[in-house]
């Protein structure tokens, strides 16, 4: 394996997508549901996340939608923001190091936290906020 290096590009940041959600569509509790979800829809779904993150990480324009929009109606609990959480940080750590690799698990750790407390707020009701 060669030499580690920081997040630098849109380069960097398909190998960390793609490596990411090749560990996803291979876990037994994450598969099911990015399956369910995506089925043959994998390429417009990586697009959007080469798109997403490249946006978070070096401000360029884009992306558009709404993440949390996509996720709000999941069937997911805090073992499923662990796990997500888990396999991208470990896929950071795997190929690369620096202060954007740093950064982009911070950022991932945020959203993860922020998802998985607005999903849970809305258990039970009756009214979904999407913004």
């Amino acid at each position: 394996m060669k030499a580690k290096h920081d997040i630098t590009g849109l380069e960097d940041i398909k190998l960390l997508v793609d490596e990411f959600y090749t560990l996803v569509r291979n876990d037994e509790l994450l598969a099911p549901i990015f399956l369910f979800r995506l089925n043959t829809h994998w390429e417009p779904h990586l697009e959007k996340m080469y798109s997403f993150w490249n946006a978070a990480l070096f401000g360029v324009k884009g992306y558009t939608g709404n993440p949390f929009a996509k996720h709000a109606t999941m069937p997911v609990d805090g073992a499923h923001f662990e796990r997500w959480l888990s396999l991208f940080l470990g896929t950071v750590d795997t190929y690369f190091e620096g202060p954007v690799a740093e950064d982009a698990k911070l950022r991932a750790q945020i959203m993860a936290a922020n998802f998985e407390r607005r999903i849970e707020g809305l258990k039970g009701s009756d009214k979904i906020t999407l913004v």
